[in-house]
């Protein structure tokens, strides 16, 4: 008999591990995903189009919330836990929960999700959210390019929208962003690489995104899997680079999958040391010791600069930063935090007396965000709220903290300035060994 099976996800893991492993396998009756993390989610179908042969009408999209009676009702053999960032305890407070409802939970592993590549792949990843692994993919990317190579880099999904329209998504330009509609946080991810002209593929079905990708017209020398989150890689990779977090210590070996993560690494950064104490930055060598004492270390920083230095020094300030991030990232401090300190604001403003709409939802959602402004913007809404929210605060200037210029999304009526960050390698081993060492290994 079929067992019946709940995947348990956020938009992104949960619909690769149906799409690898359940979407055609007869063993198994996939009879809802759950939806937690992204707002708005829940309530839709993964659809037809999509789900294959065996699904016809498609697989309902429930809230995580009615779990229990998800698995009561459908008589749920099996909940695969697929969305990432977690801490351990609330992933066994849910296998808890699912036991004693009489399924039994599945954690699927590489072997069964990673697709097979036919271009040489690099994988970044982390150990949590908002640990630097953008500004480390584009610096992989600009020492690849340096070495005349096609750099095409896919992100890991963020399809928020029309399932089917993102089944396969192909990001070259500035308005390749406009045409797809994406969201605030779609354009964080993107943005930086088509800027710096390589192409980015994101969508749905990670292995079709994956073979137009190694065809793609403007050619393909090396895949490069940006990951999300602190998620393990969809692909097989050649070489894996995990980037960790000194600012939250401890972290590489309490967080699902991030641990994972920091085990499969070839190279482990540990980034942003120039504002970590020397304690914090210690912890983490020390985990990594013990759980991957073959991996390369790689020292690093994340240096900043604003356009506008002076619209911070002395001034109350609101501070931006990326929004998942301060969620289920669970930072105290990012790029703006640094640059407010740094060129001397008198003063952070605290935004929530000024919060309005689904902003507001957010700080009930994670009350420890504090004094920090997240840049939300799942959809329209979200983004129409963070407008007025930033508007209705009581401030003398805005730092934006994000990856992108928000200028460009919403109607900023205040004095603002951007803060930017590269990777930066302190001494050696550092990523330029790597790469060479890579490129005289895989290409031909």
């Amino acid at each position: 008999m079929k067992k019946n099976v709940v995947i348990i996800g956020a938009a992104g893991r949960d619909f690769h591990n149906f799409n690898t492993y359940y979407r055609d396998n007869e063993a198994f009756n996939v009879v809802a995903f759950t939806a937690a993390q992204i707002p708005d989610i829940d309530g839709r179908k993964y659809p037809a189009e999509l789900a294959g042969k065996l699904y016809p009408q498609g697989i309902p999209i429930f809230d995580q919330n009615d779990l229990d009676k998800i698995i009561k009702e459908q008589n749920v053999d099996q909940c695969v836990f697929s969305y990432s960032d977690v801490p351990y305890q609330r992933v066994m407070n849910i296998s808890a929960q699912v036991n004693a409802a009489g399924a039994d939970f599945i954690l699927l592993g590489t072997k069964e999700t990673m697709v097979k590549s036919t271009k040489p792949v690099i994988a970044v990843g982390a150990v949590r959210t908002g640990c630097g692994k953008s500004q480390t993919s584009r610096r992989i990317i600009e020492l690849l390019m340096e070495k005349g190579l096609k750099v095409v880099a896919i992100r890991h999904p963020m399809p928020y929208g029309d399932l089917v329209a993102q089944k396969v998504q192909r990001f070259a330009t500035v308005e390749d962003l406009k045409l797809h509609k994406c969201t605030i946080e779609e354009m964080e991810e993107y943005e930086p690489h088509v800027v710096r002209g390589n192409v980015i593929y994101a969508g749905v079905d990670y292995e079709a995104i994956l073979r137009a990708a190694e065809n793609d017209p403007d050619g393909c020398d090396v895949v490069l899997w940006d990951g999300g989150n602190n998620d393990f890689p969809f692909y097989k990779p050649d070489l894996t680079i995990t980037v960790a977090d000194p600012h939250r210590p401890g972290a590489e070996i309490s967080y699902y999958p991030g641990e994972t993560m920091a085990r499969i690494a070839d190279v482990i950064i540990i980034n942003k040391m120039e504002t970590a104490s020397p304690k914090k930055i210690q912890i983490v060598r020390d985990n990594i010791a013990k759980i991957n004492s073959t991996a390369m270390v790689i020292d690093a920083a994340s240096p900043i600069k604003v356009d506008n230095p002076e619209l911070i020094k002395g001034k109350r300030v609101l501070v931006v930063e990326d929004g998942p991030t301060l969620t289920h990232g669970e930072m105290k401090i990012g790029a703006g935090t640094v640059a407010a300190q740094k060129f001397g604001a008198a003063e952070l403003v605290d935004p929530r007396p000024f919060v309005v709409g689904k902003l507001a939802e957010t700080f009930k959602i994670y009350p420890n965000i504090g004094t920090l402004l997240p840049a939300m913007g799942y959809g329209d809404q979200q983004v129409a709220d963070l407008e007025k929210s930033i508007n209705n605060t009581d401030c003398d200037a805005v730092v934006i903290g994000t990856p992108i210029d928000l200028n460009r999304i919403i109607k900023i009526n205040k004095p603002n300035t951007r803060v930017y960050y590269d990777l930066q390698e302190i001494g050696e081993p550092n990523l330029t060994q790597v790469i060479d060492e890579f490129v005289a290994k895989y290409i031909k």
